[in-house]
């Protein structure tokens, strides 16, 4: 399967007053780098984060942003420590007595002490509520982003398989060219050498044997077949369920080795031709695999 490794997903969850907002922007990269952007009070989710994105991206840079916000109907953001507020009214009560204070305490006296109030963003419960809203966004967020790369994949798999068959058609054409070059070549060598050498000098055992082995190193059958299972080997990889941008990078690496090979032996300008074709092609497919995932 074809999955491109940029793309953009985003998320969007409510309950409870409480809306969280998830937005992932995806790069090419080697591996999987993901970086985050949280709440403050959200921080130590990042891991959580991470891992709930390895479970269904391998390869990529993940720029991942939260964002967190409570309707207006959602209360007040603070509430009263009840237990601290009947601690301090006993506490100014007794002073009062000691004192011989006949005053009342009021509302006043006892706000004096800022700990009485409780901030719900502290409020470990009000925390949860958070991460799992956000957690549901940054679900469907991934969900977006995957569809998006998805269907760029499908556009990069046509246009992969387009370039093989490019290089495919191009390989035949080289094939039928080389095919019967060697009994060939044999030939043109043998007659040049006997017209330079005085036909007594030369020892024809010998002479086959060098005229053998310097054919050999012209032919490149072997560098075509080899050619042909790497082009096999590309197409199943592009066909497969699994991510293939790794493989089909390695596959491209391949293909080049050969299609050099094919050049430099081939000794042969139209031959020469068809082979840079086929690179041209190949490093076209060589800059689409890197955004493979």
């Amino acid at each position: 399967m074809i999955i491109s490794m940029t793309g953009f997903g985003r998320g969007e969850a409510s309950d409870n007053g409480i809306t969280a907002t998830v937005e992932i922007k995806s790069l090419n990269s080697r591996y999987l780098d993901v970086s985050t952007r949280l709440p403050q009070r959200l921080q130590d989710k990042e891991l959580e984060v991470k891992e709930l994105v390895q479970k269904t991206i391998n390869r990529g840079k993940l720029n991942i942003t939260v964002y967190i916000s409570e309707s207006e109907s959602g209360g007040p953001s603070i509430t009263v420590d009840e237990e601290k507020v009947k601690g301090y009214a006993k506490i100014l009560n007794n002073l009062r007595k000691i004192a011989g204070i006949d005053d009342p305490i009021s509302i006043r006296d006892i706000t004096q002490f800022s700990d009485v109030f409780i901030n719900e963003e502290e409020n470990e419960e009000v925390l949860e509520q958070k991460w799992a809203v956000a957690e549901k966004a940054l679900q469907e967020a991934v969900q977006s982003l995957l569809k998006m790369r998805t269907q760029e994949g499908n556009q990069l798999k046509n246009d992969l398989l387009d370039r093989i068959e490019f290089i495919e058609s191009n390989l035949e054409i080289i094939t039928k060219e080389t095919s019967g070059r060697a009994d060939e070549t044999r030939e043109k060598l043998l007659e040049r050498i006997n017209n330079l050498i005085e036909e007594d000098k030369i020892d024809p055992e010998r002479l086959e044997q060098e005229v053998a082995i310097l054919v050999d190193k012209m032919d490149v059958t072997e560098e075509i077949v080899r050619l042909k299972s790497h082009l096999k080997f590309f197409i199943e990889a592009v066909e497969q369920p699994d991510p293939a941008g790794r493989r089909l990078n390695f596959l491209t690496q391949e293909i080049n080795r050969e299609l050099n090979t094919i050049g430099s032996k081939a000794n042969n300008s139209e031959i020469a031709q068809y082979v840079v074709k086929c690179k041209e092609a190949l490093e076209q497919i060589r800059e689409q695999v890197q955004n493979v995932e």
